[in-house]
């Protein structure tokens, strides 16, 4: 989805490996490696730094980058902006990772049960995703890691910070960086990637000028009576247009035909999508 990322590698435990391959191949993900997780959260991590400067991992080393992103998939909803403005941070600084506020207070227990202490709220933040790093100070730290650091440990800028003198810089997350944690946050999800997927619609007519004037008329009348993104366009067979939409963007197509029996335009643009290799997210609906 973003297209200036060069690799990615994907670090899952070894009993979802065969099923990660799968979904890689069955939706044309490029540029992916899929590498085996370890216990923890970090020796996970660490194993997927690997395929950059060991063969441990990988058959084939990737070719080290510059800057490495850390990001996890249980915060699905990142935008492209707030990863770039990290990169461009972790490029000056060495290290920078995503804050968000506390949304609740902080408090530690006594021994018995009762209130310690809290946390001045407003002095402290919440760690996100994602974080990016030097690519060469992010991997001599988790080369330097203790055993202690690798199994109990969850922040990655603190162990650059604690093993390379890094001082990450902390960049304003957006509300969009929630984490799904639990069961009902898969429902909220759903309904997020559904009202996403709906304000994507691509109106497919032929070149007859009655269907194309129609193909024109119904984005309109939907951006006048919901919030949608539509667009229209011409399905034909000189025609580069819908190629370069479909190598693109995600949408819901809707082909126009003003022949009862006949769907050759339908199954025309059909066929375009199944020869694509994108990710079909989307229905086609016929009108």
């Amino acid at each position: 989805r973003i297209s200036w990322i060069s690799d990615i590698v994907v670090v899952v435990s070894p009993e979802n490996i065969e099923t990660m391959k799968t979904i890689i191949e069955k939706y044309g993900h490029k540029r992916v490696t899929v590498v085996e997780g370890g216990i923890t959260r970090h020796r996970s991590i660490f194993n997927g730094l690997k395929v950059f400067a060991e063969n441990e991992f990988s058959s084939h080393l990737l070719q080290k980058p510059e800057v490495v992103i850390i990001h996890d998939a249980v915060r699905p909803f990142v935008e492209e902006d707030i990863v770039s403005k990290v990169v461009l941070a972790a490029k000056e600084h060495g290290a920078a990772g995503a804050i968000r506020p506390l949304v609740s207070t902080v408090i530690a227990s006594a021994a018995d049960g009762c209130l310690d202490h809290s946390l001045d709220r407003a002095r402290y933040r919440a760690s996100e995703m994602p974080q990016a790093f030097l690519f060469d100070i992010i991997y001599e730290a988790y080369q330097q890691c203790t055993d202690y650091d690798l199994d109990y440990g969850t922040e990655c800028l603190h162990l650059a910070l604690k093993y390379c003198k890094t001082n990450a810089k902390l960049v304003e997350g957006t509300a969009d960086l929630w984490k799904v944690t639990y069961k009902w946050d898969l429902y909220a999800a759903e309904s997020i990637i559904k009202d996403n997927l709906s304000q994507q619609v691509c109106v497919v007519t032929n070149v007859k000028e009655t269907l194309a004037q129609v193909g024109f008329l119904l984005p309109e009348s939907l951006k006048s009576q919901i919030k949608v993104e539509a667009i229209s366009v011409s399905l034909s067979k000189n025609d580069s247009c819908l190629q370069n939409i479909i190598s693109g963007q995600c949408y819901n197509f809707v082909c126009v035909n003003d022949k009862r029996w006949a769907i050759q335009e339908t199954q025309e643009l059909v066929d375009m999508l199944e020869k694509s290799n994108i990710p079909l997210l989307c229905p086609v609906v016929l009108i």
